[in-house]
């Protein structure tokens, strides 16, 4: 129960502990949520057919989390969090700037998944017919803001412990979930559903990365960085992709048989994922139903509110690590407040739309990363991942830039129908003869594939050269 006191810093020779094995719980822990069930609603809504949802679920997941499985060998070079080693690519200040973009995003995810947990549970007890009223809210979303900050603040030995647990417990009750619904499934309706277009398919397989993958890349670092040096690199990368990839390609398949089967259910799950489905389940297991719910979101928010600190700190933040995750963990608390009691709308919709938003730069500064860690040949030179003017340097113009266009050309090949104030992406769908914003390319979210490309592929032929440079001073 002691309070980690590491916070950016590179992790001592005699804290470095463990083995790649040990990667899996906190990723599997932070990905099973019933939540994923309802991504089979989602997938099949571009209108596919049930083996191309397969097929673009299961790469998706798989795809984007081997990213974060590349990552995270990063981690065990260099022994500090993902925003810190990223400085060898941007520069010691300029590195600040995808911090601050990896903040947002996890204070986003910390509180989306707060404001279900606090959700789920009245929706339970509703149906329980206990009363799922403010009440109940408040006591919920102080539960789960407790647990929650609490593992933030003490950090990372207390948080790999609580994700053993929830792995344990909420695979177990998952398992019993998914057993008590299978008679929902109705095959002959799910395997005559029509397939879809080629532009529809890899719509998909983009928003499940997103949805998935994208979403952790910027955390990919922090976990493996307790790791000895002498650690298994594929046993990184395996235990990383592994763990974070079996519960959501388990949870999407099924989530697809379900809303397969009915139409009425996908709608239902597309509207209240977790209303629509406790609905399904006898009421004796919806206690049961309820743990499971919440603490499969409380598992993605602890890895949230951990990774949003350091990134806080990485970004310029002079306080404590543990200073930093309360301060997260207010405008947590804060967010969750408004979304569940004061936000007129559906803030989750609005939501989606931030994330497809802040989907393309993380896949630019993803690419650029990736390609920067694959030009290396020697660890990094950790001191001067703190110092302007050593190897690094300060300001290197060509990673900015590159996350710059890529940036600007993804958003161009995006559409957003979430939200009103971002119906000006998609300003390139037209010129590159795609068919503008009503056309067949539309929604096949092609920026953020565009975006990686861009930041991978530039890198690569750029920046060749100044890596060299650096390894060799």
């Amino acid at each position: 129960m002691a309070v980690e006191t590491n916070g950016i810093n590179v992790i001592a020779e005699a804290e470095r502990k463990g083995t790649p094995r040990q990667l899996f719980w906190p990723w599997f822990g932070a990905n099973v949520s019933v939540l994923g069930l309802a991504y089979g609603a989602f997938v099949l809504g571009f209108g596919i057919s049930f083996w191309q949802a397969v097929v673009a679920g299961v790469v998706g997941i798989v795809l984007s989390f081997g990213l974060c499985g590349l990552i995270a060998i990063a981690g065990k070079r260099g022994s500090a969090p993902t925003l810190v080693l990223s400085r060898a690519a941007f520069g010691v200040t300029g590195g600040r700037v995808p911090a601050v973009l990896s903040w947002v995003l996890t204070i986003g995810w910390e509180t989306v998944l707060a404001s279900l947990a606090t959700l789920a549970t009245a929706t339970v007890f509703t149906q329980l017919g206990w009363g799922g009223g403010t009440a109940t809210q408040v006591v919920a979303l102080l539960v789960v803001a407790a647990l929650v900050v609490v593992g933030g603040v003490l950090g990372f030995d207390l948080i790999m412990r609580m994700q053993t647990v929830i792995t344990v417990v909420t695979g177990v009750l998952t398992v019993g979930y998914l057993l008590l619904v299978a008679d929902e499934i109705d095959w002959a309706v799910v395997s005559d559903l029509p397939a879809g277009s080629t532009q529809a398919f890899i719509g998909a397989l983009v928003f499940v990365m997103t949805g998935y993958g994208f979403g952790w890349v910027n955390a990919a670092a922090d976990y493996s960085r307790y790791l000895p040096r002498t650690a298994s690199t594929r046993g990184v990368v395996g235990w990383t992709t592994f763990g974070s990839a079996l519960a959501p390609v388990v949870l999407l398949v099924v989530g697809l048989l379900l809303a397969g089967s009915s139409t009425d259910l996908a709608a239902a799950i597309s509207a209240d994922p977790i209303g629509a489905l406790a609905a399904l389940l006898p009421t004796w297991f919806l206690v049961l139903f309820a743990l499971v719910a919440v603490l499969g979101l409380v598992g993605g928010a602890l890895l949230d509110i951990y990774s949003s600190g350091l990134s806080l700190l990485a970004a310029g933040v002079r306080v404590p690590r543990p200073v930093a995750a309360s301060i997260d963990g207010l405008l947590m608390v804060l967010g969750a407040i408004w979304v569940v009691f004061l936000a007129e709308g559906d803030f989750f919709v609005q939501f989606q739309g931030f994330l497809v938003t802040l989907g393309v730069p993380v896949a630019a500064w993803c690419g650029i990363v990736l390609a920067d860690l694959l030009l290396r040949r020697r660890d990094y030179a950790e001191a001067e991942l703190y110092d302007p003017r050593g190897r690094y340097g300060s300001v290197p113009p060509v990673p900015l830039a590159l996350l710059g266009l890529g940036t600007v050309l993804g958003w161009g090949l995006v559409t957003n129908t979430y939200a009103t104030w971002l119906t000006w992406q998609g300003y390139l769908l037209g010129p590159v003869g795609l068919g503008g914003k009503d056309g067949d390319w539309a929604f096949a979210n092609l920026g953020v594939l565009v975006a990686l490309a861009v930041g991978l592929a530039g890198t690569l032929l750029l920046r060749r050269g100044a890596v060299r440079r650096q390894e060799a001073a």
